[in-house]
């Protein structure tokens, strides 16, 4: 049976038809649909939502260790949060098999960085595969649990964005029932003391040399159309651009494992060939080696250092152009920023935020960034997820030092309060930081998608869960200037800021209201009533057209010049009423 599916799709099918066990990730774009998948449609993984990516990789290795086949995936910024135990369990090894997925994004079209995190395979020395079509998601998973118990080691599979979301035809199989392993204590193996460390350390070598022999004989590695004298080696999604713009006119070496390289392949590949082209996203990885062998190639010389390595890039480098468009004229296309969806409960806040002075705002992952945008312009940083509290908490001391008086306001949300905010806030309380903390509680994880978290009340498989409560966390760490408050309310707003930055003790704001997208649980129609049921009108008797209503940033608002009167689209209004209160003629009402 064929199907079409995305990489990330035929990935999730993959690891239920190796017959894994269990399953934990953090969502991240390109990353989440892999494990909504395997949720949704493949009932036999166990499988949920995991606070971070830390601990979705030590779930995964505590899974292995007790004989289960396991698996996590995350985006590539989250292997920087789940490096500390994936280095230590490469010591290890397994015991049932370990599949990790790494999803990279060159291009950075949700991403903070565009760091190529094959590099964390040579560092880890730990085998890495990399798919270049759905189909090969789907087959490379099988392969990489086959690698991962033979070899004692975790293996990494490498995507990115394009190879993610793109769609290929994917031949599907039956599962494949694997017993669990039984367990046996093993403290050499498994206790990373120094004095067993030493001795694993020498193992992991001792593995690398037989995986570099697996690689030259890889069938993942492989040659298409030789003879030629354009030589290309590429891996992953770049392969098929490179097959777009060289067609039959060069040979390729498609490398599908990439950790340890097949250096015997590569130099055989490339005896003689006229010229050698290094096609990959975005770290110069397979040209080192390349050159590290002696051979002449172009790489970094002639294709970007970042970006993705598209057709269109590909021959602008080459050839100096593209293929011939449609014409058109450019200056009808109106550029379209993303903007805080119509209804959002983060706007309110924003909105009382920018008009303070004398503050600093750290912003943080999620939608919320976007507060960094006109009108608001309230946020000065965004760093990683969980860094909002934290780099805020340092830069309020450094302003205590001098006279400025100003302070610091940090800025996340529910989901990543539970990822990496709690410590943040350990380390603000502990040291007694004038720092006022506000977390976004829109009762979902919004940005990527609305997957659950620990504050949701519901399992990944939207079973009903023990909702943890942020005000109960909050106050059991310490904090004991804590305000609950609803964020459409402008008023309860500027007051509560004006408190927070009156006392010269921390501070936690929570802002509890829920995503204008979110599909409403019982517990919250309970708790917020009948949300998103009514609709705001402009009076255009009072309307005067004085664009105060405007400025609160809403998609649903616009202007009409002609009658210089405001306008609300009743298609996008969800009567939040933010707009009705910036009114000064009373001129919107509930309609």
């Amino acid at each position: 049976m064929k199907s079409l599916m995305t990489g990330n799709e035929a990935l999730a099918r993959g690891v239920y038809e190796a017959g894994a066990h269990f399953a934990s990730a953090y969502p991240g774009t390109p990353s989440t649909e892999i494990l909504e998948n395997i949720i949704t449609l493949y009932k036999d993984v166990k499988s949920e939502w995991a606070p971070n990516e830390k601990v979705a990789m030590e779930a995964a290795i505590g899974a292995s260790i007790a004989g289960g086949r396991s698996f996590c995936s995350m985006k590539h910024v989250g292997v920087n949060v789940a490096a500390d135990p994936l280095f230590s369990f490469a010591y290890t090894g397994v015991n049932g098999g370990l599949v990790f997925v790494s999803a990279d994004e060159p291009g950075q079209h949700s991403s903070q960085n565009e760091q190529d995190n094959r590099n964390y395979a040579k560092m880890a020395k730990i085998p890495l595969f990399e798919p270049a079509t759905s189909a090969e998601c789907r087959d490379m998973v099988a392969i990489a649990y086959e690698v991962s118990e033979t070899f004692d080691t975790p293996v990494m599979i490498r995507m990115t964005t394009r190879v993610c979301h793109s769609k290929g035809i994917v031949e599907l199989g039956a599962r494949k029932e694997i017993p669990l392993i039984p367990y046996e204590k093993r403290p050499a193996k498994y206790v990373t003391v120094p004095a067993n460390s030493r001795l694993l350390r020498v193992k992991v070598e001792e593995r690398m040399e037989k995986l570099k022999d697996y690689a030259e004989s890889s069938p993942l590695n492989f040659i298409v159309n030789d003879g030629k004298q354009v030589g290309v080696i590429t891996s992953g999604g770049c392969f098929n651009y490179a097959r777009e713009v060289f067609g039959e006119d060069a040979s390729y070496l498609k490398l599908g494992f990439t950790n340890p390289m097949p250096d015997q392949l590569i130099a055989r590949f490339c005896q003689g060939k006229e010229t050698v082209y290094i096609i990959e996203e975005n770290d110069p990885y397979i040209e080192d080696e390349v050159r590290r062998l002696g051979i002449p190639c172009h790489g970094r010389d002639t294709f970007p250092h970042y970006g993705e390595l598209t057709p269109d890039v590909l021959r602008a480098s080459l050839q100096g152009g593209s293929l011939p468009t449609l014409p058109y004229d450019k200056s009808m296309v109106v550029p379209r920023p993303p903007t805080l969806c119509a209804g959002c409960p983060h706007r309110g806040f924003f909105y009382e935020l920018s008009k303070r002075k004398n503050l600093m705002v750290c912003g943080d992952i999620g939608c919320y960034t976007l507060g960094c945008a006109a009108p608001y312009n309230a946020l000065d940083t965004t760093i990683c997820m969980g860094a909002s509290i934290s780099s805020g908490h340092g830069a309020q001391q450094i302003f205590d030092m001098g006279e400025s008086g100003r302070r610091v306001v940090s800025i996340l949300g529910d989901s990543t309060f539970f990822h990496t905010g709690i410590p943040s806030l350990i380390e603000v309380l502990y040291n007694g930081s004038r720092a006022i903390n506000v977390i976004l509680d829109n009762r979902i994880t919004g940005m990527t998608g609305h997957q659950e978290n620990p504050g949701s009340g519901r399992h990944a498989d939207l079973s009903d869960a023990e909702a943890i409560s942020i005000e109960s966390v909050v106050k059991a760490l310490g904090a004991k200037h804590v305000f609950v408050i609803n964020p459409n309310n402008l008023k309860e707003v500027s007051d509560t800021l004006d408190q927070c930055i009156a006392l010269d003790e921390p501070s936690v704001i929570i802002t509890r209201w829920p995503c204008v997208l979110k599909r409403l649980s019982e517990a919250d129609k309970e708790e917020f009533g009948p949300v998103f049921k009514v609709k705001m009108a402009v009076d255009t008797d009072k309307c005067i057209g004085c664009k105060m209503c405007i400025r609160c940033g809403c998609p649903a608002l616009s202007f009409d010049k002609a009658a210089k009167k405001a306008v609300i689209d009743a298609t996008q209004c969800v009567g939040c009423g933010v707009c009705s209160q910036l009114c000064p003629k009373s001129a919107i009402v509930k309609h």
